[in-house]
């Protein structure tokens, strides 16, 4: 027979068919589910354009955005202007408002379920609504009401929606203000200023530290570890170690687990990010901020130049919003005259005012002066009576409340936090403290000048708004509070200046231990003694050399009188930025671009010699190539380069091989991360210290952090060093609340970027090299994504302030699915600004508010 030539039809049987009407049906539920997403994800974008009544006004405002993506609101009062900030706050960041409000008042766990419970329970121990409220209550008449008009904009917007929810409500099914009352409340505003203070005040995790250190190391090592500021002695001579030891305040090491540190043993991306915001709230080593101000005798216009880069913790959306508020001079309920609005920058969503920024006729802008306004003390419990502590007056009783935490998907949890004279007990709410303090004698508690009634700081920043001179805008500034901030400004006259503006405490002059480590709490030597004059604070009106430099490091002249802390930043950041502008006689807002985005790292150029020097351990095939390469590398942290990852995976496999036999895995845990041991590991590898590199001698440990490195670097990513990219181990990751390490969601909601810098350049990428479990994953185990860097990029120049540029590195919206969430991020990773102008030369859009009902 011969071969057929018919074709082969397809199946037709019954399994066949049902697969084809299976996968239409899929196909069809996938068009329909993204068309649905679709037509949410235009609903859920706020208007812009047409008009919408917001009850309340006293008149039409215009709520216009340029092509930068800056809004303008233009009033006919200040409190029409900061009405309808708070409606535009809640139209574009209504989840973070939400999220704020609830992180503060300790109500997360509400909606998010168990795995907040440990950062709400610190929350509500810090009793951040209570000062709040108290706070709010003592302002001025005027002030309270700028702040109702604010939060009455915002929940005018939720009782009139005019969009559909933000993707957060709907996805966690809840909604804003839900079981607590209205969305935001005027003492919310005072409470947000407390979580900056909050965030930017880090003495208590330095003392805390040094505490658990010390269980374990004499005085003379601790400072070895966390030395003082270069070429000063610490601020205390006590033998600390001597002094714990004596009081008997460590729990017995046979109790402790040897376990890992709490995060490690929970499984949820959720619970690991709250245990890391319980770690890490009251440290801050390593944030900061650079700015500085130039006088128009080193300029080319003739007028100053401002520059400023306050460096945070990198979220998405940001902590910024950009808006120009305008009006004409307004009137308070009490009678007393409100100023006339025009200035442009930075506000947070929760506040009514520019934050950082300018007027038409003066720019400003903050770094964290740091001083030690946190103070732990130990307080002694009455062995025959627990509720009692000791006192210098004899034993008291402890201060109790008891908190009821509503938890999703659970039953109620009853908890009572005690205080004492000095403040909330914290080691109530932080397991980690009865890891180390035998709770059964001692609690801890924290002095903080933030939780005070006179705290001003709300008011100062609404007074900013309506300078017209530095002289102005630093008097406004006298009433701040914290936390101090160190501020530069220039004004169009010519005039330039800095001041450390906020609340320092005074310390007794037989106070020996200087706020460096827990006090006995029972010492009435130990307590504060008052606040330091605003007269008497830093300042310099740049006269001698033309322009001042802020970058965190230490801010007081040799011979300066006052203690203010030993915990200044290194001063690598304001080194360079020093260097730079000496460098030319005439600057422009170009070339404070070009420091602003310098990546050269002093820091690192101080290790180079070590690393170059390095035998590997075992000779690993790769040293001679690698060191080839690092013998011509300069500190230049280059994104598009291998050898800042290198220099950077050695510096930390070299801190890791070092400390870790010293103190152990679990202190290492608890102290490594937010502090880097840079400077320890400095002074170790300068005196070739015997004990601290021991067993090995430190020219081994050298050569076996390398050999680790590149075994590391070689899994991770090859064979070939010169295909290695700073990178791709160093992206800058804007992570969102709560859904950062949801694998299904974060690809959405996180805003992420290749970047260059380390934790000393000016061009700040500050890595968290101890990670969360969560970011375990592979050789690296993300050890080097960049977490905090510049929240944003301001140069102002006084000869033109319309000339005046802005970048950030997420985008204006808070919506996820919308286009403006992310719209900023190339530019700011490529150092690149978009312009701050009052008067742009056009609108893209443009809404009407309206009186109404």
């Amino acid at each position: 027979m011969g071969e057929s030539n018919s074709v082969a039809k397809p199946s037709t049987s019954p399994w066949f068919k049902r697969g084809l009407h299976l996968a239409a049906a899929v196909t069809g539920m996938a068009l329909l589910a993204g068309a649905t997403l679709a037509v949410y994800g235009v609903r859920a974008q706020p208007r812009m354009d047409g008009k919408l009544v917001l009850p309340g006004l006293m008149g039409n405002v215009q709520v216009r955005r340029d092509a930068a993506d800056v809004t303008h609101i233009q009033a006919a009062s200040p409190q029409d202007a900061w009405r309808s900030l708070g409606f535009v706050h809640a139209q574009e960041r209504g989840w973070q408002l939400e999220f704020n409000r609830r992180l503060m008042q300790g109500r997360l766990s509400e909606i998010l379920g168990p795995s907040t419970l440990e950062l709400d329970k610190l929350m509500r121990a810090l009793d951040i609504h209570g000062a709040a409220h108290r706070q709010y209550q003592a302002m001025p008449a005027a002030v309270q009401q700028a702040l109702q008009a604010y939060s009455q904009g915002i929940a005018a917007f939720y009782a009139r929606p005019s969009q559909a929810r933000a993707p957060e409500f709907v996805l966690l099914g809840t909604q804003a203000g839900l079981a607590h009352g209205s969305a935001w409340e005027p003492e919310d505003t005072v409470g947000w200023a407390l979580m900056m203070a909050l965030d930017l005040g880090g003495n208590w995790g330095n003392e805390f530290a040094r505490l658990n250190l010390l269980q374990v190391l004499n005085t003379e090592q601790l400072w070895q570890l966390m030395p003082a500021y270069p070429g000063e002695q610490p601020a205390s001579s006590v033998d600390l170690a001597g002094l714990y030891r004596q009081l008997g305040v460590y729990r017995d090491e046979k109790e402790q687990s040897p376990g890992q540190r709490p995060a490690a043993q929970m499984q949820s991306a959720l619970q690991q990010w709250a245990a890391a915001a319980v770690r890490d709230m009251g440290t801050n080593d390593g944030l900061g901020s650079n700015n500085w101000v130039v006088s128009g005798s080193r300029t080319r216009s003739g007028k100053p130049l401002l520059a400023n880069d306050p460096h945070l913790g990198l979220s998405a959306p940001a902590i910024w919003y950009f808006a120009h508020l305008q009006s004409p001079e307004g009137r308070a309920s009490d009678g007393s005259s409100l100023p006339a609005l025009n200035v442009t920058g930075a506000t947070l969503p929760g506040m009514p005012f520019v934050v950082l920024g300018r007027t038409a006729e003066v720019a400003w802008g903050f770094t964290n002066t740091n001083p030690d306004v946190q103070d732990l003390y130990l307080e002694q419990i009455n062995p025959a009576d627990s509720s009692q502590y000791r006192t210098p007056t004899g034993w008291e009783k402890f201060g109790t409340r008891e908190e009821v935490f509503k938890v999703k998907g659970q039953a109620d949890v009853k908890v009572t936090l005690r205080s004492t004279r000095h403040g909330p007990v914290l080691s109530d709410a932080q397991a980690q403290y009865g890891k180390v303090l035998d709770t059964a004698r001692y609690a801890l508690a924290l002095r903080w000048a933030a939780l005070d009634t006179d705290n001003r700081t709300v008011e100062a920043g609404l007074r900013a708004n309506g300078a017209h001179t530095v002289q102005q805008l630093l008097e406004a500034f006298s009433i701040y509070h914290s936390p101090m901030q160190s501020i530069v400004a220039a004004d169009v006259q010519g005039h330039i200046g800095f001041k450390a503006a906020g609340k320092v405490p005074l310390r007794a002059a037989d106070n020996d231990l200087r706020g460096v480590a827990p006090a006995p709490g029972w010492d009435a030597r130990y307590d504060w003694q008052g606040w330091l004059d605003y007269e008497q604070t830093p300042q310099d009106d740049g006269s001698a050399r033309g322009f001042v430099v802020t970058a965190n490091q230490r801010v007081t002249a040799p011979g300066y009188a006052h203690f203010l802390t030993q915990d200044w930043s290194l001063p690598y950041r304001h080194q360079r930025i020093e260097q730079l502008l000496s460098a030319s006689d005439r600057h422009d807002a170009a070339s404070m671009a070009a420091i602003q985005n310098d990546v050269q790292s002093l820091a690192t150029q101080a290790l180079l010699p070590a690393l170059r020097k390095a035998q590997s351990g075992h000779v690993h095939v790769l040293a001679a190539q690698v060191l080839q390469l690092m013998a011509r590398f300069d500190g230049h942290m280059d994104k598009s380069r291998p050898e800042p990852l290198i220099f950077s995976v050695w510096v930390d496999e070299l801190t890791r091989g070092i400390v870790i036999p010293r103190i152990g895995e679990q202190r290492f845990a608890m102290a490594y991360g937010k502090r880097d041991f840079r400077a320890g590991l400095e002074g170790i590898l300068a005196r070739n210290d015997v004990w601290w590199c021991a067993p090995k001698s430190c020219a081994q440990q050298v050569g076996d952090a390398l050999t680790r490195t590149l075994d590391k670097l070689q899994a991770a990513y090859g064979p070939d060093p010169q295909r290695w990219r700073w990178g791709d181990a160093h992206p800058a990751l804007s992570a969102h609340r709560p859904f950062a390490g949801v694998a299904a969601l974060a690809p959405v909601f996180n805003v992420s970027v290749a970047s260059s810098g380390d934790s000393y350049t000016v061009n700040v990428g500050q890595y968290n090299p101890n990670p969360l479990p969560a970011d375990a994953r592979g050789p690296l185990a993300g050890r080097f994504v960049n977490r905090h860097a510049p929240s944003l990029r301001a140069i102002y120049d006084l000869g033109d302030l319309e000339s005046s540029r802005f970048i950030y590195q997420t985008g204006q919206s808070g919506l996820a699915l919308s286009g403006r969430y992310a719209d900023m991020r190339d530019e700011w990773a490529s150092g690149r600004y978009r312009p701050l102008q009052m008067q742009p030369d056009r609108w893209v859009h443009v809404l009407q508010l309206q009186p109404g009902r």
